[in-house]
């Protein structure tokens, strides 16, 4: 069933008014994949505040610190269970010559970062910095290889350096401080490829791809994954390529989306109208026709689902906030764009079986950020708040769902799910459900297969507002208004006959808990 939106007179006058939905969580199907923990990967490119003055202070700095890392940064880090942590680029990642990062940090080359607003670099914080945070936050580390300006013989020997007990890279390594090596899964081959990355064409970049990878040696037991440059959106000739000619070289394969309505002018991050509200998470939803198509294509050479597909740069970009530095691209982060994150990861829970991984886009100060800093303050954002919450579906099994919600068409002639499910099975079934809607409060029956729920324990995570507009412009900002958007326990919910009952305010994200 399809709805149109409704106007925003005919919404002010049916606030609180409540749509009845059923749920149906299949807590006994068999064979369920599990959900890769990797699916709720972070990324760090040296762009902007990301890194030094975000989570690099240094040794020196008067903000409390760990060896130079930010140290409320890292404790909420932990607190997020993050997984893998993709670094260093991003567009900068194929501009970037590691052995400039190694070594005393006195004597290390200051760089010019081009492609973000000509910010000096100093370089002090580099592999040892950044493999040493990954074993801080108890992360994977995803590396990110020079392809663009960079040699066979320089990404290979990066790799000798993090990963070989012994040789010459070793011996550097170890002079620099680090006697043994590092466990590196994750290997990048080049990033957008297509784009910033060289402007290449797929059947280029697949020849290339090969040439570099064959010299990404695994020593002393550390096992690559090997990642390809893929799409960008909708690309899926560049999909098609690699996988005819390159599949067996690789274990990964990538793609990058943004939820941008329009790039030449992003619009807000705050104060934004309701048909951009709803022009942005129907925009986000996009993502599963991508998802889909790629993975179809993937499924015509690789039937067994061998090569993952990973979507390792995500999230919602906006004009940068006033005054700032336009390429450091530094923006709010609101309630929508955490309703943004919890119908992103519900979509690609879905899509397990071949998708084993996304990076949001990126983890401090730029873009879709899990944290902001101004001087010795910090706030966590609404989407830190999504992320944290739904920590609980991380490795956990996928649970398949039926939802009687409707459709809704955007402004822009997009649909979105006015409600959206997702579900997982560990010590507990978990249920996370948002509600985009501005206008309708969701009257939920949860109904199970043979489960008979006995306890059951939520968190809500709404904006502060009078109506659902004022609720999603909601923000999180330095001082008093550091906690305007902070999850609560949800205590609306009720057991009758085996099932759940409860009311899904307008704009909100809950996850439910049910043993």
């Amino acid at each position: 069933m399809k709805k149109v939106l409704i106007t925003a007179a005919v919404m002010a006058l049916s606030l609180g008014a409540a749509a009845q939905v059923k749920v149906n969580v299949h807590e006994s199907a068999k064979d369920q994949p599990v959900i890769p923990k990797e699916i709720y990967g972070q990324f760090a490119e040296h762009l902007g505040r990301c890194i030094y003055d975000g989570l690099w202070v240094g040794e020196d700095s008067d903000i409390p610190n760990i060896n130079g890392y930010r140290k409320d940064i890292v404790e909420a880090l932990k607190e997020l269970k993050v997984p893998v942590l993709r670094w260093p680029g991003g567009c900068f990642a194929d501009e970037y010559h590691w052995m400039d990062g190694i070594g005393p940090k006195d004597k290390r080359a200051k760089i010019v970062n081009s492609n973000w607003g000509g910010t000096i670099e100093d370089n002090s914080f580099g592999t040892h910095e950044f493999l040493n945070l990954c074993e801080l936050i108890g992360t994977e580390p995803y590396i990110s290889g020079n392809v663009g300006s960079g040699s066979v013989e320089e990404l290979a020997k990066w790799v000798e350096y993090m990963t070989a007990e012994n040789g010459s890279m070793a011996e550097l390594r170890k002079s620099n401080g680090r006697e043994k090596p590092w466990k590196v899964k994750y290997l990048g081959v080049g990033n957008e490829s297509w784009g910033c990355g060289g402007n290449m064409d797929p059947d280029y970049y697949s020849d290339l791809y090969k040439r570099y990878a064959i010299y990404c040696r695994e020593y002393d037991g550390n096992r690559l994954y090997k990642i390809a440059s893929g799409a960008n959106g909708g690309d899926y000739n560049w999909t098609k390529v690699l996988m005819d000619d390159i599949r067996q070289d690789m274990s990964g394969l990538s793609f990058h989306f943004y939820s941008v309505i329009e790039w030449n002018n992003k619009l807000n991050a705050t104060n934004f109208p309701e048909d951009e509200y709803y022009n942005t998470i129907a925009k986000a939803c996009e993502v599963e026709q991508l998802i889909r198509t790629h993975s179809s294509v993937m499924d015509i050479y690789d039937p067994h689902k061998r090569v993952g597909l990973l979507l390792d740069e995500w999230g919602t970009w906006y004009n940068v906030e006033p005054g700032t530095n336009p390429g450091h691209l530094f923006q709010q982060n609101t309630m929508r764009d955490a309703i943004v994150a919890g119908l992103s990861l519900n979509i690609f829970h879905d899509y397990v079986d071949r998708l084993k991984m996304a990076n949001i886009a990126q983890i401090v100060n730029v873009l879709q950020s899990m944290i902001l800093t101004k001087g010795k303050d910090m706030v966590l954002t609404p989407t830190y708040h999504v992320f944290r919450m739904y920590n609980v579906h991380q490795d956990a099994t996928y649970l398949p769902t039926d939802c009687s919600s409707a459709v809704c068409t955007a402004p822009s002639g997009q649909n979105y799910p006015d409600l959206s499910v997702t579900a997982s099975k560990s010590d507990a079934v978990h249920i996370s459900l948002v509600n985009s809607s501005l206008s309708e409060d969701k009257e939920i029956e949860i109904s199970f297969d043979s489960l008979k729920p006995k306890s059951v324990s939520a968190e809500i995570l709404r904006g502060a507002g009078k109506d659902g507009l004022q609720s999603v412009n909601a923000y999180n900002d330095f001082g008093k208004n550091a906690q305007a958007v902070s999850p609560a326990a949800f205590k609306g919910v009720k057991i009758e006959g085996g099932k759940l009952r409860l009311t899904v305010p307008t704009a909100s994200v809950i996850v439910l808990s049910v043993k």
